[in-house]
């Protein structure tokens, strides 16, 4: 994979960038460290935005689920671009945790988070946009939204 077609490779797809929020707490939404970048937990923010809420497995279904975490994904890649100005300058996908906010009796959390797992590797190619993972159930998340996820990032 080119280092230089990650930012080509999202356009291809067609989707849009919703604003890179603000934090909402004491912290900061990306840091990096030498070669690598951290992301703080990021939400479904929507392009007007809003936040995406509800809890899966309730006000959500399974697809509903999904989509929300390809938006929280799109809200990572808004900040990452935010920030350093370019999706090529990130190398691979190191680790991304999932967080899905669901009943207690909801058992497809993978499902979920493939949501934003599916748009990494289309962005960075299934080489490098396919990291390690975590996908886990929470009894809740901040203001009721499905989906929380963080990552990590080798730059070049």
């Amino acid at each position: 994979m080119e280092h230089n077609q990650a930012d080509e490779r999202f356009a291809a797809l067609g989707l849009n960038l919703p604003p890179a929020p603000a934090p909402l707490g004491v912290y900061k939404p990306c840091l990096v460290d030498g070669k690598y970048l951290y992301l703080s937990g990021h939400g479904p923010v929507q392009d007007d935005k809003s936040l995406i809420i509800g809890r899966i497995g309730a006000a959500l279904d399974m697809e509903q689920g999904k989509l929300a975490a390809r938006q929280v994904g799109l809200t990572m890649l808004s900040t990452i671009k935010a920030n350093l100005g370019s999706l090529n300058k990130v190398k691979r996908v190191i680790k991304v945790l999932g967080m899905v906010n669901c009943t207690p009796d909801f058992e497809r959390h993978p499902y979920i988070i493939n949501g934003c797992s599916e748009l990494f590797a289309a962005v960075w190619g299934e080489e490098n946009g396919i990291g390690v993972r975590s996908a886990v159930g929470f009894g809740s998340l901040p203001d009721n939204i499905p989906v929380e996820i963080e990552a990590l990032f080798e730059l070049y």
